[in-house]
């Protein structure tokens, strides 16, 4: 089970808007040729009559327009290579137009145009800038690691935006400087926002994908063209080696072997067929990653021999097919479990998993320590800190451990309740009144148990909500619902009863009597040194580290130490045994509808531990997803073995799933 927490404010963006990633650019294609002399005005009367329109077809938002009166619209494009620009001119149907005036002006409050930009549009990966455009708001996304992107600003941007009745123009000029050329390609996308008066919103682009203000995999592609180039036309088919109901990749990469800064991607349909234009020379045909994942599986995509294609002017070219192995790719999991037998091979058996795994997933970097027979028997560290630097983890790398940080907080609590500093069954607002909730009586009957085993009835975060208010799903007692509201009520009365800061607390209570150093809950000098940069499908996210504590997310830390912990829960240290028999204990059974658990397990949720029934005895566990970083322990009781993996990306999932099968359980689950 993946215990969560998503960063609460720049996830919240991402999840609202953007869901999971394209692996490749989207195979959307324009095609901008020079234009004459264009004055940004809003009147598009000085642009060629013949100026191709491209439909803005797509509507990944769960609101669709009623019709094309509603909302509709198409863009079109061109460049002057002297003042080294990119023009775009969007005409947008509109019949109801909202503007935002207040001071609270917001994306999502009224009308508007996000375009974003890869202008070094690089095979190995480059950064996007995104601006969003209304007449009251102008905001920029940079891709913090990119030269291009993290200096761009609205000093580049030329934008004009005028109404005629229920159309409206948005005219663009764009200064890419170096990066514009004839016979070179850049990543271009974008979101035009519709706000009607009901209050729904609709959102289109040109291309499919989402996340485009962050991820240069999910734009579609601008090729510049000399005047009068005519072009190739070339189409193919992508297939199995032997036939079999799996969907097939959706794009493909054309990468010119005449001219290495120009590459493309074509739309592959359902049967595998695509067709695409491209400037006559000579390109090779490859997946955008060398292995694909489909229906839990994984194949490797890259071909014995190269397919190569010469495209000729004015001509049609039919590519060579390019087949992909059926056979996927094995999955590692041994009969039994490599922990039972540890030795200097069943190392170099782990590192093989991990590093392999890696590969399949696009997983950058990793932190793992393994324990058996109550103590550390193997720590290793794996892969890059961050993907555009190369800088390699290391023993001393740190990773958010999103909610595992919850754990390593009740443990704290525990220790002050049985010291008898919290009551840990007295209604919490005898502590400390809560005013974010006191319109709602029943949260009077909210005690800290009730947080630990995730009883409250708060949301897991009240950003969650459609209107932003913190509210309870049930009487507090009454049922389960995961919950990080509850561990910052409770990090609050913590605070109040004990005169002292959490971080204080924490350190008495757990960093000191276990040892649990070179772990971190909020910003400093030295976290700021070794904290891993997080990843969205392996590009870096910003590292910004948390400036306050959170009980639910925010600690750092690392494998090898962090098992220091975990033996010290294996052997009941610093706790009454009454309070270890109630930590260990069913306090709640999940939900049917949560899919997180593997049917077989008998599994349910304990003291801010999560508990597994396996033919192996008990586990107690816990995990951490904050988006770009996840993470999971587990402890087998009775044979003393456990593990601890932390990553910095959001790619892991069936690394983590796995990983207990390749230590302990193995493909036959039997004792």
């Amino acid at each position: 089970m993946s215990l969560s927490l998503l960063k609460p404010i720049c996830i919240f963006a991402l999840c609202m808007l953007f869901c999971k990633c394209l692996s490749a650019h989207n195979g959307s294609v324009a095609y901008a040729y020079p234009l004459g002399k264009i004055v940004v005005d809003g009147d598009l009367s000085d642009w060629p009559k013949d100026a191709v329109k491209y439909k803005i077809a797509i509507s990944p938002s769960d609101t669709r327009p009623r019709d094309d009166s509603d909302f509709s619209g198409y863009f079109q494009l061109g460049y002057d290579l002297g003042n080294q620009s990119l023009y775009v001119a969007f005409t947008i149907t509109d019949d109801d137009f909202v503007e935002d005036t207040s001071k609270n002006v917001r994306w999502n409050s009224q009308d508007g145009l996000e375009v974003s930009i890869d202008a070094r549009h690089l095979l190995s990966g480059s950064g996007v800038a995104s601006f969003m455009y209304s007449r009251t708001l102008h905001t920029i996304n940079n891709a913090f690691y990119d030269p291009f992107a993290s200096k761009a600003g609205w000093d580049m941007m030329e934008v004009a935006m005028t109404r005629r009745g229920n159309t409206r123009i948005y005219e663009w000029r764009m200064h890419l400087g170096n990066e514009l050329a004839a016979g070179k390609s850049i990543g271009f996308d974008f979101h035009v926002y519709d706000k009607d008066s009901d209050g729904s919103i609709t959102w289109s682009a040109w291309g499919k994908g989402k996340s485009k203000y962050m991820n240069p995999n999910s734009l579609g592609d601008i090729i510049f063209l000399p005047a009068g180039k005519e072009l190739s036309t070339v189409s193919g088919q992508l297939s199995w080696s032997q036939p079999q109901a799996v969907k097939l990749p959706d794009v493909i990469r054309f990468i010119s072997l005449d001219n290495p800064p120009f590459w493309t991607t074509a739309a592959v349909d359902s049967l595998g067929n695509y067709t695409i234009a491209v400037p006559p020379g000579k390109y090779q045909l490859a997946l955008p990653d060398p292995y694909y994942k489909s229906n839990g599986q994984v194949y490797a995509t890259a071909q014995k021999v190269p397919i190569t294609i010469i495209a000729q002017s004015g001509r049609k070219t039919v590519a060579p097919a390019f087949r992909i192995s059926s056979a996927p790719v094995p999955d590692l999991i041994p009969d039994k479990g490599v922990l039972f037998n540890f030795s200097a091979s069943s190392a170099s058996q782990i590192d093989h998993f991990i590093e392999t795994y890696q590969a399949y997933y696009g997983i950058p970097g990793v932190s793992l320590a393994l324990i058996k027979d109550g103590r550390l028997i193997y720590h290793k560290t794996y892969g890059v800190s961050n993907t555009m630097t190369g800088e390699k983890v290391n023993d001393n790398t740190l990773f958010e451990a999103a909610s595992i940080t919850k754990p390593v907080f009740a443990f704290a609590v525990e220790r002050l309740a049985d010291r008898g500093v919290i009551d840990l069954d007295k209604p919490l607002y005898e502590y400390l009144p809560y005013k974010d909730i006191e319109y709602d009586e029943r949260y009077k009957l909210m005690t800290a148990r009730h947080v630990l085993t995730h009883r409250t009835g708060f949301p897991n975060w009240r950003w969650m909500n459609n209107d932003g208010k913190l509210d309870l799903k049930f009487t507090p007692g009454t049922a389960y619902n995961y919950s990080g509201e509850g561990f910052e009520y409770l990090k609050m009365v913590v605070e109040k009863i004990t005169g002292k800061k959490v971080e204080q607390v924490l350190h008495e209570e757990v960093i000191e009597p276990i040892g649990l150093y070179h772990t971190f809950f909020s910003k400093n000098d030295s976290l700021q040194w070794m904290a891993a940069y997080g990843h969205y499908d392996k590009l870096p996210n910003k590292n910004d580290l948390p400036e306050t504590p959170g009980m639910a997310y925010s600690m750092y830390t690392e494998a090898k130490v962090f098992t220091r912990f975990m033996l010290y829960l294996l052997e009941r240290q610093g706790l009454k045994p009454e309070t270890y028999d109630a930590i260990m204990s069913k306090h709640s059974d999940y939900p049917p509808e949560d899919k997180t658990h593997n049917p077989k397990d008998i599994a349910y949720m304990g003291m801010s531990l999560q508990i597994r029934e396996t033919p192996f005895g008990k586990t107690f566990s816990h995990g951490g997803n904050n988006g770009d970083f996840t993470c999971r322990f587990e402890v087998y009781k009775d044979l003393k073995m456990g593990y601890a993996i932390f990553t910095n990306s959001n790619t892991s999932d069936v690394l983590l799933e796995n990983l207990h099968r390749f230590l302990v359980e193995g493909k036959d689950v039997k004792p």
